[in-house]
């Protein structure tokens, strides 16, 4: 479980950066070397080898080398368990919602069945 948790808080690491997740939105679109990467980015290639080494070891993207060229991909598998959280969360907001609506609804029927007649509030 532990594990789970550490492995869950490095994705979100990895995530919660704006040009990390340029990154992998530009993976998604398949594999690509490091400089055609970084080629949109306004940094310096040992910046934006940063981004993409807390990438690599959240296990979000992998590199190999061919030569003397760098290749990335994703790692689609590996946001499977932010994924299985969010989706967790959401149930979890979603039924509390329900149970609210459902509450306010209750507390309609009643002040209705009491007041039939009800004058609007000023």
């Amino acid at each position: 479980m532990a594990n789970q948790s550490a492995q869950l808080t490095d994705v979100f690491y990895a995530l919660a950066d704006p040009t990390r997740r340029a990154i992998v939105g530009a993976l998604g679109r398949g594999p690509q070397t490091v400089s055609a990467l970084a080629a949109p980015f306004e940094m310096s290639l040992p910046s934006f080898m940063k981004h993409l080494s807390v990438l690599e070891r959240s296990g979000v993207v992998r590199t190999h080398k061919t030569g003397r060229v760098r290749t990335c991909e994703l790692v689609p598998r590996s946001l499977t368990p932010a994924e299985r959280w969010i989706a967790q969360q959401r149930a979890l907001w979603e039924a509390r919602t329900e149970r609210m609506a459902r509450f306010v609804e209750t507390l309609h029927e009643e002040e209705t069945a009491r007041d039939p007649v009800r004058r609007p509030r000023r």
